[in-house]
């Protein structure tokens, strides 16, 4: 049993404690502060414990032990332990769950580099709407990836926390990917309701709500319906920037296609013509004739914008773009050869000029989230 001179020790002690910890409480952690309240508890149980032994001289161990247990197990510990931490005037900091995201702030596109200095070797492009995950953040550069695409940015360029969070949700896309080996679009969010469509394996679909349990409402096609939650992997996505080994990749598939190009002018207009129609089938082939205008008017207006590659094969095909060229469901529209005339016709008033969403440059399905044209099941913005 601890004397009563031990227990005076262990009092002064835990005073010692306490006026360090005092000292440097600014450095203190949540830990050592729980060491420390507990450190004065037992001092406190020391001194009852003493105290009780004095008063009880037969079974002086069981009053110490009651007194041990009268102060942990009192109904006012928690006031204790709490006065103790204002007496301390200890805040505990709280970690920030800060974002990893990243986005470009710019109206064409920007370098990306190979070191934080404009003299360093071109990795690649990032275009406007591009953004990527933060690896690093300097004073003037920020290490970041897109995509494939790994490099150095300036920070006047980028926008980083709640502005490129606040941005990815006006230009991002969330998508659901199938993974079982097929599933059912149903009218209703139930089993028993209509099945609209089958959307086979590893086929990409935009996710429009989630807010049914069990349940997500996609769009996929021209079919708009729910699917059952467990079978969609959903992630949401913005646009990457290209390394330069995908932008000479580009080039060099456009350079091929300019090539046959020479073989007469009809060849190279059907061919430019009929893969804007696969596309505008596939985003809005069942939408009215004006929405399928729509569609082809947003693809050259991005042709003749400088925030987007010039020609409208690498329009469609640059990374990140379309969700049907990512999952080549364009590509085999195009190769099957049965394009709906509707597409063809709004194809080529698209390649005339006609647009009848000014320079808009974005479509997505109408959730109601955006302000714009308003047309079909499509909102243009």
């Amino acid at each position: 049993m601890l004397s009563y001179f031990g227990c005076n020790n262990i009092v002064t002690f835990g005073f010692y404690i306490h006026y360090e910890q005092t000292i440097y409480s600014k450095d203190m952690t949540e830990r050592s502060v729980l060491k420390l309240i507990g450190t004065m508890l037992l001092c406190g149980a020391c001194i009852m414990s003493q105290r009780a032994s004095l008063r009880v001289c037969a079974g002086p161990m069981d009053a110490a032990r009651g007194g041990v247990s009268g102060v942990l197990n009192s109904g006012n510990a928690t006031e204790v332990i709490d006065n103790t931490i204002a007496e301390l005037g200890i805040v505990f900091e709280v970690e920030n769950e800060d974002t990893d995201l990243v986005m470009v702030d710019i109206r064409n596109y920007v370098n990306v580099r190979g070191e934080a200095t404009v003299d360093s070797a071109k990795m690649g492009v990032l275009y406007k709407d591009c953004g990527g995950t933060l690896l690093e953040e300097g004073e003037e550069w920020s290490l970041i990836r897109s995509g494939e695409l790994v490099g150095w940015v300036e920070n006047q360029y980028l926008l980083f926390g709640e502005d490129a969070e606040a941005m990815a949700a006006d230009v991002g896309m969330t998508l659901g990917v199938v993974n079982a080996s097929s599933l059912r679009i149903h009218s209703d969010a139930s089993l028993g309701s209509e099945v609209l469509t089958v959307v086979p394996h590893n086929e990409i679909m935009e996710v429009v709500d989630q807010t049914e349990p069990g349940w997500v409402y996609v769009s996929y096609l021209d079919v708009s319906g729910y699917v059952a939650a467990d079978y969609v992997d959903i992630s949401f996505e913005v646009d990457a920037g290209e390394t330069m080994e995908q932008i000479r990749a580009r080039e060099a598939a456009e350079a091929e296609a300019r090539r046959h190009q020479n073989y007469g002018a009809y060849m190279t207009d059907a061919d430019d013509l009929l893969l804007l129609a696969a596309l505008i089938q596939c985003e809005a082939g069942g939408e009215p004739y004006e929405g399928q205008v729509a569609v082809g008017a947003v693809v050259m207006n991005r042709v003749r914008s400088a925030a987007y590659p010039n020609t409208i094969h690498g329009v469609i095909y640059a990374s990140g773009q379309f969700t049907p060229a990512m999952s080549g469901r364009v590509n085999q529209v195009y190769n099957s050869g049965s394009i709906r005339e509707s597409c063809i016709l709004a194809a080529q008033e698209a390649l005339n000029g006609v647009s009848n969403v000014g320079d808009f440059t974005h479509f997505r399905t109408n959730n109601g989230a955006h302000t714009g044209i308003a047309i079909g099941h499509h909102i243009f913005y």
